[in-house]
């Protein structure tokens, strides 16, 4: 086994060195969010002195064969693996028809009204797609009916199959604790933020925040009892390209009562933990509520960048004196939430990233859709921001005022006027944005109001605008090189 696996199957082993096991039939899933998982299971080794050859089918189709740890938990009986093999050809239609690739099988046509089978012969000269078929003298790219395989086919694997031959000195009997590394299976963490009817935009409001893991096994493989603990964070993981099929998503599948979902700290990742036993079929898209608390402050933001630029990485002796550089405006003035994620805040959990989606009562109480984003993994204590669009009765305009160069005294000036205007019937404050982006060394010699410094090269204007009003703000910029 690579480090990389080792380290990989180390950490989820002690992960869950306290999960209880339901025997051979039940699984413990650790899912990641990279599109793989460490399964461990038990295998009972009924171990005669000698070789032994030891054979399990509680694994996948996309298991990492060297990823496999087979081993004594208790560390009490001592055996050697002299051999591994996994085959995880599980028989289908395409892969019989490859076994009889240049024979003739029959093909079933229907049945007369009498019940009888139509069938026609049909030898198989291709079997890989498009098939080619010589039947009744002719050759098709098709199948002329529905293949029909002999029932002494040898070889035939229903499931993928781990087997070993283990050398042990004496009888004994194991409960072998079964690890490996498996793709197929993902989870995504999502959020549901439901606002009461706005009133008064430029206040913070209460609203209620729903958390769901949602959990997809493509791993072709049905886990019928399976403990489950979600690892957040980017753990190194080798991407290897792993054949297999792809499985349609099955039926959403909601939360009953269960006990609530519990995170710990975990190296430096987090770990969450269902703390219940589910059945996860093959192809199911699962869905468990880790998350629901109300009386959560959220408070609206407004910003208008008006250049929409975004700020630019400056190198040595970087300067910009096209006129029209950074000189567009936009008017639409961007709306987001910012909800603390605190105790506080009747919050606190560190949050695992995923979409977020903002929902609002109207009038009548129906929840209408706001907007939704992204946001990455969320620490105890730090800002949850969530984008809702463009604002409908806040608009934004932008213009340079004033534009000189300089060449012999290396400077820049130039000054711009920005309004911001507010149909609503109640103030809004808006951030306004400005990016001083012509150069690395700048000042504002003149403003019509005070501004914040955001970083090296962005300036943050706030103004309060009033309800059926505007608000003017200007200023120069002056750049040397």
């Amino acid at each position: 086994m690579s480090k990389l696996g080792s380290a990989i199957l180390t950490l989820a082993l002690a992960s869950t060195a306290a999960a209880q096991q339901g025997g051979a039939g039940a699984t413990a899933l650790t899912i990641y969010n990279q599109d793989f998982a460490v399964a461990r299971t038990t295998v009972d080794m009924n171990l005669a002195a000698g070789t032994n050859q030891i054979t399990t089918t509680n694994v996948t189709t996309q298991l990492e064969p060297d990823s496999v740890v087979l081993r004594d938990p208790a560390g009490k009986i001592a055996f050697k693996i002299d051999e591994q093999n996994y085959d995880a050809g599980v028989i289908d239609q395409n892969s019989l028809l490859q076994k009889y690739e240049g024979k003739t099988i029959q093909f079933s046509q229907g049945r007369t009204q009498d019940g009888k089978l139509i069938t026609v012969d049909g030898k198989i000269i291709r079997a890989t797609q498009p098939p080619l078929i010589e039947s009744n003298g002719t050759m098709q790219f098709e199948l002329p009916g529905t293949p029909l395989f002999p029932t002494s086919t040898d070889g035939l694997l229903l499931k993928p199959t781990l087997r070993w031959q283990i050398y042990s000195a004496k009888p004994a009997h194991v409960a072998a604790e079964l690890a490996y590394i498996t793709h197929g299976m993902s989870w995504q963490a999502t959020y549901n933020v439901v606002a009461p009817e706005s009133k008064d935009v430029s206040s913070a409001e209460h609203v209620d925040v729903m958390g769901w893991i949602t959990i997809q096994n493509n791993s072709g493989t049905e886990f019928p009892q399976a403990t489950i603990k979600l690892m957040a964070g980017d753990v190194a993981k080798i991407q290897n390209k792993v054949p297999g099929k792809m499985y349609a998503i099955g039926r959403a599948m909601a939360a009953e009562p269960a006990p609530a979902v519990t995170q710990q700290a975990f190296d430096d990742f987090h770990l969450y933990d269902l703390n219940r036993t589910v059945s996860l079929r093959s192809g199911e898209t699962k869905q468990v509520q880790f998350l629901e608390s109300s009386d959560v402050t959220m408070s609206r933001i407004y910003e208008y960048d008006g250049s929409n630029m975004g700020p630019i990485n400056f190198y040595t002796g970087y300067h910009n004196d096209q006129q029209n550089f950074g000189a567009n405006s936009n008017t639409k003035v961007n709306v987001r939430a910012e909800i603390k994620n605190a105790v506080a805040n009747h919050l606190g959990m560190p949050l695992p990233a995923g979409r977020i989606r903002l929902y609002r009562r109207d009038s009548g109480g129906q929840m209408e859709f706001v907007g939704e984003g992204t946001i990455p993994h969320t620490p105890t204590d730090e800002t949850v921001n969530v984008p809702v669009g463009s604002a409908f009765d806040v608009t934004g305009t932008r213009k340079q005022t004033d534009f000189h160069v300089d060449q012999r005294a290396h400077t820049i000036d130039e000054t711009f006027e920005i309004t911001v205007k507010n149909q609503k019937t109640t103030p809004v404050k808006v951030a306004v944005v400005e990016h001083m982006n012509r150069g690395q060394n700048w000042d504002v010699p003149a403003k019509s109001t005070t501004y914040i410094k955001r970083d090296s090269n962005t300036i943050e204007i706030p103004v309060t605008v009033p309800p059926g009003g505007e608000v003017k703000v200007t200023y120069s910029a002056h750049y040397t090189w």
